[in-house]
């Protein structure tokens, strides 16, 4: 009979240990989560992309602020659209259906991924 007592009582405080153990493991994880969250923030604000057609320039100002190109890469961009009539005896002005549009200068687009 005694030892079952005490056996039972061995068996309660086993329980109780290891339930208390793994309750102060997830604060721990909560706190680290939450810490992983601010840096992955700190860290998203400081890039950025910026994107110049058609002849624009300005990256100089951002480059004088701090940033640094870490990438650059070219795309092909419509600059300027000509519309004319389908028809000789179409009006664009009053009849919007026969007006046609097509791209009349296509320059370059240059997007910079910057980071600081």
């Amino acid at each position: 009979m005694k030892n079952s007592i005490k056996f039972s009582q061995l068996f309660l405080l086993l329980v109780f240990l290891t339930s208390c153990k793994s309750i102060a493991n997830k604060e721990e994880l909560i706190k680290d989560s939450e810490d992983q969250k601010g840096k992955q923030i700190k860290v998203a604000k400081r890039k950025m992309e910026v994107r110049y057609s058609c002849g624009e320039e300005g990256i100089s100002e951002f480059l004088n602020n701090g940033w640094i190109i870490s990438k650059e890469y070219t795309e092909e961009k419509i600059c300027t659209w000509k519309t004319f009539p389908a028809t000789k005896d179409c009006d664009m002005e009053k009849d919007k259906g026969c007006k046609i549009t097509t791209p009349d200068k296509i320059g370059e687009e240059k997007v910079y991924l910057l980071e600081k």
